[in-house]
């Protein structure tokens, strides 16, 4: 069966300033598959993932080179909407970042923003979007409740229902368990199982064993470069380069 490319990554380089950040990256991110990020701290793995959605054009000083393809067009080109793609390509933060709002406001905040009105089509896009979330059971007669008075995972849930609202295509998840206990990170895992049904999605993670858990493909990074990109199972058990395995049996990181 041919894997669809979602997102293709060609020679992509990026600088903070003088700091060349990202060198030479390359890769293609395959649909409604699960692609993680690893390598140690500072090696580049969210600057990569905050390309995808032009999320760097916010910081001063940044320049971008190379291109990043979505749906036949380098999201990098000229007249590119950066509202379109961020709508299609979504993103849940390290820590959960719910709006001061109730529950239900939360997940209909975007859907609003597009134009949604009538309260039939909210409550239905609102109850979906939290059932894809897996956080129906625990929040179902609750939402009027403030999303502040939410745990830390299932506000991190709820940050993903928000996102799922707007029907991206390619959810982006930057460390999204590092700030959650054991059981609510294995909440979120399960949840990342059933997105992939759906949805492209990448995850980037300091947690090994979570990348071996959740990926299909996983792709290791170290000052700035792509170091080895293939299958999950082939990184860990037959990594290609010896950095990898150094990495992968802990030798350093």
């Amino acid at each position: 069966m041919v894997k669809k490319i979602a997102l293709s990554v060609k020679n992509l380089n990026l600088w903070y300033g003088s700091n060349h950040a990202l060198i030479d990256i390359d890769m293609d991110v395959y649909e409604k598959k699960v692609t993680a990020l690893i390598g140690p701290s500072g090696c580049g793995k969210s600057t990569l993932i905050r390309c995808f959605n032009r999320m760097n054009d916010v910081v001063d000083n940044c320049k971008v080179k190379g291109a990043i393809n979505w749906k036949d067009k380098n999201i990098y080109g000229k007249g590119v909407d950066v509202i379109e793609v961020r709508k299609q390509i979504g993103m849940i933060f390290q820590k959960p970042n719910p709006f001061p709002k109730s529950i239900y406001d939360n997940v209909a905040y975007g859907p609003r923003l597009q134009g949604v009105r009538g309260k039939k089509k909210l409550d239905a896009i609102v109850h979906k979007s939290i059932k894809d979330a897996a956080l129906w059971d625990e929040v179902h007669d609750r939402f009027s409740d403030s999303a502040m008075s939410l745990s830390g995972g299932q506000q991190q849930r709820l940050c993903i229902a928000r996102t799922l609202a707007i029907e991206p295509e390619i959810i982006l998840m930057d460390e999204p368990t590092s700030a959650l206990d054991p059981i609510s990170t294995s909440k979120i895992e399960d949840l990342v199982f059933e997105l992939k049904k759906k949805y492209t999605v990448i995850i980037v993670t300091h947690n090994m064993q979570q990348a071996a858990r959740v990926s299909d493909h996983t792709g290791f990074m170290y000052l700035g470069e792509m170091i080895e990109y293939d299958r999950t199972q082939k990184i860990f058990e037959r990594p290609k380069k010896r950095l990898t395995e150094k990495y992968i049996s802990g030798r350093f990181g």
